[in-house]
Parts: structure tokens; sequence; C-alpha cells
């Protein structure tokens, strides 16, 4: 039996979703498509799953859209209807209250750019690079890299990116904020591993949290912010993960103290 394209794997309460085609550099089939349709919005529905690693097999990351299959898409409403159907989940990894790491362990060219940037956490190895690739083919950007990549780059430098399909190196996409982190190549999947680890081991409460005020950051007013902020403060610290981690932090300051 062939692997599936998609393959989903639960480790240690973080949920992997690793792109399978590696022949084809894991670009967008239908097939993985339709696999991210579905387990997505199962990785949010599941308690036990409290992070979520998107990665790809082999030495790619995503590259991009399956163009070919564009062939079989007919009117304007037909390839509206086909791109909305990715809209559920990618509004999910952006504004849902479970933290979503992408790690980028090769080339991510095109939808694969916006796939990498839907992370609110992304590292990449150091062969990754990122390639825009749309105006080759006279596309507009997708994956919602229109409203990640101002707010990662800046407006001025996310025109220049996608307009003139600038190609960016790992060393680069860090300096520019494309990404979190680079990380070595040997190892890297374990190491963005211990990272998705580290946050599914953390206070969900506080981390859901901190992912909501950084969303409300980008869209509110200065008052309107602060009094989310006010609230949020309020359920996270009256959280019960809050309660026994500032117990033990105090009982470790005092131990010192003594």
């Amino acid at each position: 039996m062939s692997e599936p394209a998609l393959v989903v794997e639960t480790i240690a309460g973080v949920r992997v979703l690793r792109l399978n085609e590696p022949a084809r550099r894991n670009a967008l089939s239908d097939a993985i498509r339709h696999g991210l349709e579905r387990e997505v919005p199962a990785f949010f529905a599941d308690d036990e799953a409290r992070c979520l690693l998107v990665t790809g097999t082999g030495d790619s990351f995503c590259a991009g859209g399956d163009l070919a299959s564009l062939d079989q898409v007919r009117t304007v409403d037909a390839m509206r209807e086909r791109m909305q159907r990715s809209h559920g989940w990618v509004s999910a990894l952006l504004t849902r209250d479970k933290p979503v790491v992408c790690a980028v362990n090769g080339p991510a060219v095109g939808a694969g750019l916006g796939l990498a940037l839907l992370g609110d956490i992304t590292v990449a190895s150091e062969d990754a690079y990122f390639l825009p690739g749309f105006v080759m083919v006279g596309a507009a950007p997708d994956y919602g890299l229109g409203w990640t990549l101002p707010r990662a780059v800046g407006a001025k430098r996310a025109a220049d990116i996608l307009m003139t399909n600038r190609k960016i190196a790992a060393p680069a996409a860090l300096a520019m904020g494309l990404v979190s982190r680079v990380l070595p190549t040997e190892g890297f999947q374990a190491a963005a591993m211990e990272i998705a680890q580290s946050l599914a081991q953390g206070p969900q409460v506080a981390l859901a949290i901190t992912k909501s005020l950084l969303l409300h950051g980008a869209t509110s007013d200065v008052d309107e912010f602060l009094a989310v902020e006010a609230d949020a403060q309020a359920e996270a610290l009256m959280s019960p993960d809050a309660v026994r981690l500032r117990s033990t932090f105090l009982n470790k300051s005092r131990k010192r103290e003594g």
C-alpha cells in the first residue's frame, strides 16, 4: 500500500502534518489539499493535540500549487470555489487558540510560501529558501500571503518580494523577519519537534491568549487593545496553569532566599 499524501501523527501532544509527495516536491496535489481540509479542523477539535507541526518529506517543504490540475477548472466561479475550500483551515491556523509551528525543511515556493507563513512560529533549515513564483504564471498570491507577508516583513518589502519574484535564502529570511529561526539542516526535524513539544507542554490558556493578543494588536487601536489585554490577563492569571506555575516559581524563589 502506498503512503498517504499527508502523513498524520501525534507525538507527546504534538499533531504532525507532513506533506508527503517528495517526488513532486510536496506540491499541493488534490490529495494533500483535501488532507489539510480534513486534518486541520480535526486538530483543533482534539483536546489531546495541543500544538500543530506542519512540515514536508524529503528535501522540499512545498513547491506550491498543482498547476496541471488548474486546466480542469473552466470558469472564474469554479476557480473561486476551489480557492474558498481552503479558507476555513487557513483562517483557523491564523486565528484559533492553539500554537502552530511550520518547519520549512527545504524550498517553499508559491502557495508553499503562503503555507509556511501560517505558523505562529516558522523555522527554516539552513538550506531552505522562499520564492513567490506567482507572477511567473500570472497568478495572485494566495493562502493568506497578502495578509501574512506584510505583517512579517513590512508592506514595501512584501511588495518587492511578491512583484519581482525575489528568491530569499534562509539567512536573509531570518534577517528580515520572514522566519522565526534558522536551524541546522542536520537534525532539523528533531529540533523543530523540540520547539513544538515545548509549546504542547506549556500553559495552554496563556499560549492561546498570547496568540489572540498578537492578532488583536495588528488590527486594534490602542484603547481597544488595552481593554482586550485587561480581560486576557485576568483570564490568564486566574487559570489553573498560572496558579500552579506561580506557586512553583515563588517556592523556588523562597528556597533560594532562604
